[in-house]
């Protein structure tokens, strides 16, 4: 499969698709931090080509409900949401492919466009961590889990407080660490949709 994967630096999920001899290519404003085929710059420079299968991960900053409440305070974040919604359906409508998948936490695209089609967890997916994330699908199945960690929901994970907050202290690079995708769903994106007819 002609596999695109917009808004993503980090390689994991290009990565996975490339492991199982897909041709796959990230495209982000930033240089990708692994070795492979990645464009950097605007992913609506892509938008004339086609590919089968296109994962989008666009920048939850402004749009996630950890940080939206902010919006009501400073003004120029409310305007930088309202970009951010803007981007994320011109993405959506621009990539020309017949699979397509948006990655995002819970926050304002559940109202702004449309309800997700499923939540997942890293920890259904072998990973020991907790981030509750939407997945908008079109032309694919629902992501089956692969290997659900003891305690399920209940469970307090690696990447946890004791009251259940992200451990990342704040720092310069806080948002790019929590934006990755954890390796057993990029696993998961590859196997299940890339073998997907």
């Amino acid at each position: 499969m002609k596999v695109l994967v917009a808004c993503e630096s980090s390689g994991i999920v290009r990565d996975a698709f490339l492991a199982l001899g897909h041709d796959a290519i990230s495209c982000d404003l930033l240089p990708t931090e692994r070795p492979g085929p990645h464009y950097q710059g605007d992913v609506r420079d892509l938008f004339g080509e086609r590919y089968d299968l296109a994962p989008m991960f666009p920048t939850c900053t402004y749009l996630c409900s950890s940080g939206l409440h902010w919006n009501h305070r400073r003004p120029e974040r409310a305007q930088k949401t309202e970009e951010a919604v803007a981007f994320v359906l011109e993405v959506w409508e621009g990539i020309k492919a017949p699979k397509k998948v948006l990655e995002n936490p819970i926050g304002c695209l559940s109202t702004r466009w449309r309800k997700p089609s499923q939540i997942i967890h890293p920890w259904q997916y072998g990973e020991d961590a907790s981030k509750a994330t939407c997945l908008w699908l079109e032309g694919l199945p629902l992501l089956v889990p692969t290997n659900i960690l003891p305690g399920g929901r209940q469970a307090r994970r690696a990447n946890q407080t004791a009251s259940g907050q992200n451990r990342l202290a704040p720092s310069a690079d806080r948002w790019r660490e929590r934006s990755r995708t954890y390796p057993g769903i990029a696993q998961a994106f590859a196997a299940q949709w890339g073998a997907n007819d």
